[in-house]
C-alpha cells in the first residue's frame, strides 16, 4: 500500500477515511486535523496560555506533542495519585511524563496528593463512604478540583485533555444507554467556562481515532505507560469501547459518524433549554472553587474523614 500524498510505502492505513499516508505525512496530518478541530469548534486562540493535563499515557503525552508543535503556548500538569500496586502506577508514569518535558524543554507542574493532602487516593476510597466509594470516582473528583484550581490561580485561558474519539464515543453510548440527559446535554468538545471560577475545558483529539494517538506516539518516540490503571480492570468505558469497536470493524468511521451525528443534533435543538439540569453555583466555604452542594464542596468533603487533623485542603 502506498502513501497517499507521496506515493511512498505507507505506514499506517485508516480506513475510516479511506486514507493512507506515510511515516513523514501521518505526523503532519495528525497536528493538521487538531488544528482542525481547534479552529472548527472554537476552542482557543493562537495567543492563549494553555494547561495539558498529562498522565503518562499516549494520548495525553501525544497531545502535548502537537500542541507544541503547533505552536500554542502549552504547559503541563501532572497529577500524583499515589497509585503505586503492581508496576508501581503513579512513579512509573510521572517518571515518564518528566522526561518528556525535559527532552522538548516544556514546564511541567507535579501535584503529589499524598505530599498535599496526607493521603493517596486509594487510601481516600478506603476512608470515604466506610469503603464503598469506588477509586475511580475519587480520583476524577479530585483530578478536576485540583486542575481547576491550578487554571484559576496561574491564568491559564483553557484546560486541554486528550480524550480521543473512542473516549468520547463510549461515553456518548454509556450516556445514551441510559438516557443522562444532563451529561447528554454536557457532553462537547468545549466545555465553556459558565461560572466564575471555572476553566474552560477542551478536547483537541475529539475526533482522532485512538488507533491514530498511538500511531503518532509511536512514529513521533514518545514513551508512554502502556499499562492501563490497576483500578480501570471492569470499567464501564471499556465495555462500550468493545462494543464501539466491533461496529467499527463491520463499518469503518462507526464511531466518528456517531459522535459527529450526536454533535449536529445537538447544535439543531436536540435538547430543550436548560435541560442540562445545572444547579445554581456558589463558592465552597472552605477552598473558595465553584460548587452546587451546601456549604463546602465535595472535594473538601472528601478529606475531612480520610486525612489525619491538620492535613486539608489548602484555604485560597
Amino acid at each position: 500500500m502506498r502513501c497517499r500524498i507521496c506515493g511512498a510505502p505507507a505506514a499506517i492505513n485508516m480506513r475510516q477515511h479511506k486514507l493512507a499516508l506515510c511515516r513523514a505525512h501521518f505526523v503532519d496530518w495528525i497536528p493538521e486535523q487538531t488544528e482542525r478541530a481547534i479552529d472548527h469548534y472554537k476552542m482557543a486562540d493562537r495567543g492563549e496560555k494553555l494547561l495539558v493535563a498529562v498522565s503518562g499515557g499516549k494520548d495525553s503525552l501525544a497531545l502535548w506533542d502537537v500542541l507544541h508543535r503547533l505552536g500554542y503556548a502549552a504547559d503541563g500538569v501532572y497529577i500524583d495519585l499515589g497509585i503505586d500496586e503492581g508496576i508501581g502506577y503513579s512513579g512509573k508514569s510521572r517518571a515518564l511524563c518528566e522526561s518528556f518535558a525535559a527532552a522538548r524543554g516544556l514546564n511541567l507542574q507535579v501535584v503529589s496528593v499524598p505530599a498535599v493532602y496526607g493521603a493517596s487516593i486509594p487510601d481516600v476510597a478506603k476512608k470515604s463512604m466506610r469503603g464503598r466509594r469506588k477509586p475511580c470516582s475519587v480520583c476524577g473528583l479530585v483530578k478536576r478540583h485540583i486542575m481547576n484550581r491550578i487554571c484559576r490561580e496561574q491564568g491559564y485561558a483553557a484546560l486541554a485533555t486528550g480524550h480521543n474519539l473512542d473516549d468520547e464515543a463510549a461515553v456518548l453510548l454509556h450516556n445514551a444507554m441510559t438516557w443522562s440527559g444532563g451529561y447528554l446535554v454536557r457532553q462537547a468538545p468545549v466545555l465553556a467556562a459558565t461560572r466564575p471560577g471555572l476553566a474552560r475545558k477542551i478536547k483537541p483529539f475529539c475526533r482522532i481515532y485512538e488507533r491514530e494517538t498511538a500511531a503518532y506516539a509511536l512514529m513521533q518516540k514518545i514513551e508512554y505507560i502502556y499499562e492501563e490503571c490497576p483500578y480501570s480492570e471492569g470499567s464501564s468505558t471499556l465495555y462500550y469501547k468493545e462494543i464501539l469497536n466491533r461496529m467499527e470493524e463491520d463499518r469503518p468511521g462507526a464511531k466518528l459518524q456517531f459522535y459527529l451525528a450526536f454533535l449536529q443534533a445537538k447544535d439543531q435543538g436536540l435538547f430543550a433549554p436548560g435541560a442540562s439540569g445545572e444547579s445554581d453555583l456558589h463558592e465552597c466555604a472552605q477552598c473558595g472553587q465553584p460548587t452546587s452542594a451546601p456549604g463546602k464542596c465535595a472535594f473538601c468533603r472528601l478529606w475531612e474523614n480520610a486525612t489525619p487533623p491538620g492535613l486539608r485542603p489548602p484555604s485560597p
